[in-house]
């Protein structure tokens, strides 16, 4: 990068700041704004009352008109008294409702909850609503309707049943295993001539008001979306940081509403038939919910009661190795991949974390480690399996260092830009023949960049790390704020995290050993370069500071013990390096090579290739110019 092209972006970004500016509005019109904001935040607040009030009176009266219809199918039904059941394992415990029967409340043990309870309520009331549609020849079956009568009721077990006026019945049952894993089945008996006898399918409508978790709002919403699994596909899910509303062309496995630790998946032993309608809205900070979720589903249904249509939900952690064992416990003989709710990155960083992250910290978590230690831990086995890199990498600079005066030397007499292609041909001649390669430094570093990534989504979604403090560091999985404040300030947030500051700091060291590193082996214009550029890799931290600052605590420590052996690694390696003994070695393989230089391979040899072609281009168009 030239000066030319560091100023113009400098006087593009002055124009930006100048423009943004001049345009800001002034504090009248500020003042102005904001109570213009309040008045509609008031109006938009009192409507939602209206809408809710209006809904709940609405539903009243429909439930009213029900209860008095006697000629309602399900109107004996409609006179039962509402009860609650509880369903309870040591990890799991489920309330049911037997009005709509369906679950009202979910919890989960051992779990702490953000206000500091000892078990997660993962939704309560009317936070989730799971209601089945079965269309009727004269009226239609809505199970949110009708009033359940419990049977069989054991920890693990309920029959719900509504009896219709014909004698009929609804029937769902209910178990719930031993770890999260709960069995559910609709049937019906006796109301074979209510359905059209062309009847194959019944409709659901799941929606789900996801609460808020975790401490930090926008870290968290980050990573909750709606998932699901196409039955002859791959995993997909919804944009997690817009609103989206979808139709799935294709059949589905599972539909699951995940949150960053905490997943509800539904599971159709038949299948979830082709257009599925799919939709998830954001809510506001401050509200106490992170997104809407709402699912429209059809599945198989048997009008005849001979067979029942059964489901599976799994209510729990997103904890990969739990997963897969609950996964076994499914009795649909489906592959779920139900593993894919743990993010755990891309394709390749997920194969990374897949096949190495997961066993190495199932390991060290196995001693009963501290989880901050586990993460230290991790960083030295890292740093030990790529060191041989990185001193290859260290190597190759140092080789370039110890040879810049004699590189200097020998291309001064190719100062004037017209000589730049023979100076860079001169340059890799002598590449050649003291046996050294200009990239060699930096593909062993590249090489390092996919575990750097993976451990980007590795960390922040471990459930092992929710809740686990170290050192001041409350919750690894959250920011460790130092100073907090009430208000919201664009690209800081409300609060300073201490690890995110750690982290930017060390990264100011790294960047100054490398470029002190790059400095000592730059040649010519391309220190001079160097110099313009120096400032622009200084910004980094700063960029960083505004992006992790939200993030956990457990990642920013991760970089930040990452890059601080980083460049204690780096620092060692050039006070132990002979910088007298490998020139003689280099110095040696030039008079090896002098006559016979080595033959450029990969990289080096294309790049030498494309300046021949350069130069005879160039040679060409003088040539034609002469003409």
């Amino acid at each position: 990068m030239n000066r030319d092209t560091i100023i113009g972006f400098a006087l593009i970004a002055l124009v930006l700041i100048g423009f943004s500016w001049w345009n800001q509005p002034s504090a009248e019109e500020i003042e102005a704004a904001r109570k213009q904001d309040s008045i509609a935040a008031v109006m938009k607040d009192n409507a939602e009352k209206a809408r809710q009030l209006a809904d709940a009176q609405a539903k009243a009266a429909l439930d009213s008109a029900a209860q008095n219809d006697t000629t309602a199918l399900f109107y004996t039904s409609a006179k039962v008294a509402s009860k609650q059941v509880v369903l309870k394992n040591d990890k799991l415990e489920l309330t049911l409702d037997s009005k709509g029967g369906i679950i009202r409340k979910a919890v989960i043990r051992n779990f702490k909850s953000i206000d500091g309870q000892p078990d997660v309520t993962l939704f309560d009331k009317d936070d989730q609503q799971l209601n089945f549609m079965l269309a009727g020849k004269q009226e239609n079956i809505v199970t949110a309707d009708l009033n359940f009568t419990p049977s069989n009721v054991s920890d693990s077990t309920v029959t719900m049943t509504a009896t219709a006026q014909n004698g009929g019945q609804v029937i769902i049952d209910y178990q719930l295993g031993r770890d999260y894993l709960l069995s559910l089945s609709l049937q019906v008996k006796g109301l074979a001539g209510v359905f059209p006898p062309s009847m194959k399918e019944m409709e659901l409508e799941w929606t789900d008001h996801c609460r808020q978790q975790e401490k930090g709002f926008s870290f968290e919403s980050r990573y909750t979306g709606l998932f699901y699994k196409e039955s002859d596909g791959g995993t997909d899910n919804l944009p997690e940081t817009s609103d989206k509303t979808t139709e799935v062309e294709e059949q589905l496995d599972w539909v699951a509403f995940r949150n960053q630790f905490f997943s509800i998946a539904l599971i159709s032993k038949d299948d979830f038939a082709a257009k599925s309608t799919l939709s998830s809205i954001q809510d506001e900070k401050g509200t106490g919910y992170l997104k809407q979720f709402d699912a429209k589903l059809k599945t198989a249904f048997d009008p005849t009661g001979q067979r029942a249509s059964e489901f599976e939900m799994y209510i729990g952690p997103n904890n990969f190795r739990l997963i897969q064992d609950v996964e076994q416990q499914s009795k649909f003989g489906k592959d779920l991949d139900l593993e894919q709710l743990v993010n755990l990155g891309w394709w390749l960083l997920r194969w990374i974390n897949r096949w190495f992250t997961l066993y190495v910290f199932d390991w060290l978590t196995g001693f009963g480690f501290n989880m901050g230690i586990v993460l230290i831990l991790i960083t030295l086995l890292l740093k030990a399996i790529t060191f041989p890199m990185v001193k290859k990498s260290y190597m190759s600079s140092a080789k370039m260092r110890v040879l810049k005066p004699k590189f200097e030397e020998a291309t001064k007499q190719y100062d004037k830009p017209e000589d730049q292609m023979k100076k860079q041909q001169e340059m890799m001649s002598l590449y050649s023949k003291y046996g050294v390669s200009p990239l060699s430094g930096c593909l062993p570093m590249l090489i390092q960049m996919p575990i750097w990534l993976a451990m980007f989504f590795f960390v922040p979604n471990a459930i092992q790390l929710r809740g686990q403090s170290f050192l001041w560091m409350d919750d690894l999985s959250t920011y460790d704020p130092i100073i907090e404040w009430s208000t919201n300030i664009w690209g800081i947030g409300d609060h300073l995290s201490l690890t995110c500051i750690l982290f930017c700091a060390a990264q100011i060291i790294y960047t100054w050993f490398s470029m002190q590193q790059q400095k000592d082996q730059m040649v010519g214009a391309q220190a001079e370069q160097m110099k313009m550029m120096q400032w622009m890799m200084y910004i980094m931290p700063l960029m960083f500071f505004f992006i992790f600052n939200d993030y956990s605590s457990g990642l920013n420590f991760y970089y930040f013990v990452s890059l601080f052996m980083s460049a204690a690694i780096m620092y060692t390696l050039r006070k132990t390096t002979d910088d007298a003994k490998l020139l003689a070695i280099l110095e040696a393989n030039y008079q090896a090579n002098k006559n016979n230089p080595k033959k450029q391979s990969g990289l080096a040899a294309r790049l030498e290739a494309m300046q021949k072609q350069a130069e005879e281009l160039q040679k060409q168009r003088q040539n034609g110019h002469r003409k």
